[in-house]
């Protein structure tokens, strides 16, 4: 095909258009590029053809077939044709909707920043109107306060001023009081009255005659009516005598009260003195009570500062604290130093200080019955003995014969006096009830046997009054038997620095009978000397002291405790402290079981109304309220607590090891302890401590005063412990839980019965004995060295019998170097079980084999034997 067709040769479509891109950079650089441009094709319709779609077209006239690609129908034109103006619709919708949702995001921005520009606007006229205003009344309060300065110090000079010009006589002018003041034309020389604010002369009966009244000097009529004309040429200016001047007074047009000019002196003085420094009040300096930790506010509190203050110094001093938060002592010292204030430093023991110790004047003391308390060896006939001078049978009640309880009864002398006696149990576990017994005491009564003699418990109890500082009477007992010898008793208490009247010494000894009533008259005169020479005195007006006896807890009235008062009356009603309890006497029972509403010095009673048990030995006082009777029992509570934390706790790891250890290595029989008074209850506690050695001991878990519950149950079912229960029963419901559970319990009423079983139960934990009997010895004469066997040592047995069961030590010069048992003992080449002295033997050892010859062996047999406490 040529080129005068008018046809373009064919071709790979020609070459590429190229164009230029003008590239920008930052500092103004520029750079041209040359880039390759794509034609795009596009389909022209052929002249006269309606488009695709049209109205009264040609789907198959769809431009030149000349220049549609090869292959393509006139259907598939269409269709695509279709496709491309659908497409380009769908282009142009989406284009139209992002171009309007881009205009209203537009819109709303601007709205937005046109309200936050509106807004801050607003803001700021309004910070300026604020700032304006500010300024301007601070502006008008140093105007306000600048004119009424001013005007006070002219008020002062016109007061001075009219004070100078007064005539010291002035003469009364009465006419000139009704007129009104005349003023002189100065261009004419003629007098006419002064015009008002208004200009205006006053009408009659106005200001002028108003002013004009009884009682009033002219003087004073014309100061007056000076000062009422120059505030009506000055408006808003304030009469001199305005009373008080404030800020509101001086900027306002209304007068106040009248004000002297004695009064004005005073204010200015005391401004003067302001500015000085010379009005500053003097601070009060206060002694605060500083206990060992206290709270901030309550700091402010006693020092009389505000909390904030008292933060504030603290935060100086580098402690961030709040007002409810504890600060301690010393850091409290420094905040009430810094304050200018005193502490005090107290502590928590003082709250004891409310009990009563003021010393009794000699005036208020009176004599007082002596408190005589009976002690020495058991069954030497004490209670029997005061049961004769009570003509009451008292032993009959104690089990066994023998006192377990302290009892406390008050006698009447045949002579009329009173004397108080203590009952002490002698057994040996009650040696701590007898010397709470000797510390309340004033006398001692020792009763010896006269058939027995001294004895160990004779010796405790006259250690005891020894250390009490107390008079000894010897009581010799039992004179109307058979083989009684006083002078043995006499001679042996010489051994203990106890020297008769009968043996030319000053302790006085009495032979008695308390079985046929013989010598009692003569003890009772004995006591009556003593007490004499003693000059027994209390204050019985004073707020009651009393020492605790013996302490129980009673089904049906709670806890009860024996007391013995000691100086002071003892009331129903009063408020007391007793140990770590307190109370309000609820009730008094003296010794023969009747109610009394007091009790004097030296008398035993029961008292009722404590709030839990106490222990024997304790003091009782009696304080004013009964909140200090709670603060010192909770005090002395936390202050035990704390004794026996620190005493039980090891405090380095050390000791916490050598603890456990002793622990793992001791053996402990678990028990629970309930009896019936609290007495015989820390008796029994003593007695099993005492029980055991260093590999077997009895530990308490638990003791306490009262019958038996569930939760002692629960304890020892958890404990695998026995409860005993001395004087004391399980009620119905324990003893229920204890058949269910399997908790043994043990009931007793003789103390010697419950030491000797728990010996026994402990004894049954010891592990047992073992002893080792020699039965021979043998000297290794070679060493033969045995395939399969090891080492065989040839022997001679040079004593006893060697034999294989036996254990056995190798001796090395005469050092044990190995100690074990026979592998094999052999008698030529059979195995044999024993070897007779001065035959010859082979024998190896378990598990050892460095023999060697000259070597001893000992032979020997162990055998183990049972141990019991």
């Amino acid at each position: 095909m040529s080129d005068t067709d008018g046809k373009k040769p064919l071709g790979l479509g020609g070459a590429p258009r190229s164009g230029q891109v003008k590239q920008s950079f930052s500092h103004g650089r520029t750079h041209a590029v040359v880039v390759e441009t794509k034609r795009k094709r596009v389909v022209v319709p052929t002249p006269g053809q309606k488009p695709a779609g049209g109205s009264g077209g040609n789907a198959t006239n769809l431009g030149d077939p000349s220049k549609r690609p090869a292959g393509i129908t006139d259907a598939e034109m269409e269709r695509r044709l279709t496709a491309l103006r659908q497409a380009k619709a769908r282009e142009q919708e989406e284009s139209a909707k992002r171009a309007e949702d881009e205009r209203l995001r537009e819109e709303d921005r601007q709205r937005r920043r046109e309200e936050f520009e509106a807004k801050e606007r607003e803001e700021r006229a309004r910070e300026a109107a604020l700032r304006a205003k500010a300024e301007e009344e601070e502006r008008a309060r140093q105007e306000a306060a600048a004119e009424a300065v001013a005007k006070a110090a002219q008020r002062k000079a016109d007061i001075l001023g009219t004070q100078r010009r007064q005539p010291a006589k002035p003469e009364p002018e009465p006419a000139a009081a009704a007129v009104a003041p005349a003023t002189k034309d100065r261009s004419t020389g003629v007098s006419r009255p002064r015009p008002g604010a208004d200009g205006a002369a006053p009408a009659p009966g106005g200001e002028a005659d108003r002013s004009a009244k009884p009682g009033l000097s002219p003087r004073k009529t014309d100061r007056e009516r000076e000062d009422r004309d120059r505030g009506a040429k000055n408006k808003g200016d304030e009469g001199r005598r305005s009373g008080k001047l404030t800020l509101s007074d001086a900027v306002s047009d209304e007068g106040g009260r009248q004000r002297s000019l004695a009064a004005m002196k005073r204010k200015q003085e005391k401004a003067r003195q302001k500015a000085m420094g010379f009005n500053k009040p003097e601070k009060q300096a206060r002694d605060v009570q500083l206990p060992e930790t206290i709270v901030v506010s309550e700091l402010a509190n006693r020092m009389a500062e505000r909390a904030a203050d008292v933060v504030k110094a603290l935060m100086k001093m580098g402690m961030m604290v709040t007002m409810n938060q504890a600060i301690d002592a010393d850091t409290a010292e420094l905040v009430i130093e810094e304050f200018g204030h005193r502490a005090v430093r107290v502590t928590d023991a003082d709250v004891e200080q409310a009990i009563d110790t003021v010393a009794d004047k000699s005036e208020d003391l009176v004599t007082r019955p002596p408190i005589v308390t009976i002690m020495g060896h058991v069954d030497h006939g004490k209670t029997s003995l005061l049961d004769a001078i009570r003509k009451a049978n008292v032993v009959s009640g104690e089990a066994g014969g023998i006192t377990q309880h302290i009892g406390a009864y008050q006698v009447k002398t045949p002579k009329g006096s009173l004397v108080t006696f203590l009952d002490t149990p002698g057994h040996a576990a009650f040696t701590s009830m007898r010397a709470r017994g000797a510390h309340v005491t004033d006398i001692v009564v020792l009763v010896v046997a006269a058939d027995d003699a001294v004895m160990p418990q004779t010796i405790e109890a006259i250690n005891h009054a020894k250390a009490a500082k107390v008079p000894l009477i010897v009581a010799i007992n039992k004179v109307d038997k058979p083989d009684a010898n006083p002078q043995k008793v006499r001679t042996d208490l010489l051994q203990h620095e106890i020297v008769v009247e009968a043996m030319s010494g000053d302790v006085q000894d009495v032979e008695v009978s308390a079985k046929t009533g013989k010598g009692l008259d003569n003890l009772l005169e004995a006591i009556a000397l003593q007490a004499e020479i003693l000059e027994l005195t209390a204050n019985p007006k004073r707020a009651a002291a009393a020492a605790v006896i013996e302490a129980k807890l009673d089904v049906g009235r709670g806890p009860v405790a024996t007391v013995l008062v000691q100086s002071g009356t003892l009331k129903k009603g009063d408020i007391f402290v007793v140990g770590e309890q307190w109370g309000k006497v609820r009730a008094l029972i003296n010794d023969k079981g009747e109610t009394v509403t007091e009790a004097g010095p030296s008398v035993p009673v029961e008292v009722l109304g404590l709030n839990g048990t106490p222990q024997a030995g304790d003091v009782l006082n009696v304080v004013d309220t009964e909140a200090q009777a709670r603060e010192i029992a909770d005090y002395r509570e936390k202050a035990a607590k704390d004794k026996r934390a620190a005493a039980g706790a090891a405090t380095t790891l050390e000791q916490l090891m050598a603890k456990a250890k002793a622990d793992q290595s001791v053996s402990e029989l678990p028990v629970i302890v309930k009896g019936d008074v609290q007495g015989s209850t820390e008796a029994i506690i003593q007695a099993l401590e005492k029980v055991g050695n260093e590999e077997v001991r009895v530990r308490v878990l638990h003791y306490g005063v009262g019958a038996i519950t569930d939760s002692d149950v629960g304890l020892a079912e958890a404990s695998g412990a026995p409860i005993i229960g001395f004087n004391v029963r399980a009620n119905a419901t324990a003893r229920n839980s204890a058949q269910q559970k399997g908790v043994e319990l043990r009931y007793y009423s003789i103390i010697y019965d419950l030491i000797d079983d728990i010996k026994k139960a402990a004894s049954g934990l010891l592990k047992n004995e073992v002893r080792e009997h020699f039965i021979g010895y043998a000297k290794i004469l070679e060493v033969f060295r045995i395939t399969g066997v090891g080492n065989v040592a040839g022997c001679l047995v040079t004593e006893g019998v060697a034999r294989r069961s036996a254990g056995v030590r190798l001796l090395r010069d005469n050092v044990v170097i190995h100690e074990g048992t026979l592998k094999t003992l052999k008698r030529f080449k059979d195995e044999v079980k024993e070897v007779q002295s001065g035959q010859e033997c082979g024998m190896a050892f378990e598990r050892y084999e460095d023999v060697r010859a000259n070597d001893v062996i000992e032979i020997f047999e162990r055998e183990e034997v049972k141990r019991t406490l």
